[in-house]
């Protein structure tokens, strides 16, 4: 899409925890995240993001990451028009899984769940 920026899964780390300067957020609902997701991603499904915006550091670099990339771009999208800049990650978890790139499962990270 026209003036949103993407990054190929190739070039991210495998792992975000710790990592300061780049929030990787997952907008996919909880069921998706329980099959797999990226350690060290925030999730907050795409429906709730604007209620809890004051959850993400937006001071660092916003990667957006979903099932295919749809959801990361409505989202890119909006938070553009709210001047807060954000990355897609080009093909999301799809070509996250396809890339042999590693990930977790379970509930940990799941808003609302026991794992949370």
């Amino acid at each position: 899409m026209d003036g949103i920026e993407t990054v190929d899964v190739a070039d991210l780390p495998d792992d975000f925890k710790g990592i300061v300067d780049q929030v990787l957020l997952d907008v996919r609902e909880n069921d998706e995240w329980q099959e797999a997701h990226v350690r060290g991603a925030l999730h907050i499904p795409l429906d709730d993001v604007p209620a809890r915006i004051d959850e993400i550091d937006l001071d660092a670099e916003l990667l957006v990451i979903c099932r295919t990339s749809g959801r990361s771009f409505r989202l890119a999208q909006y938070l553009a028009m709210r001047g807060i800049a954000v990355t897609v990650v080009r093909g999301g978890m799809v070509s996250w899984q396809l890339a042999d790139k590693p990930f977790d499962t379970g509930t940990e990270g799941v808003y609302g769940s026991d794992g949370a």
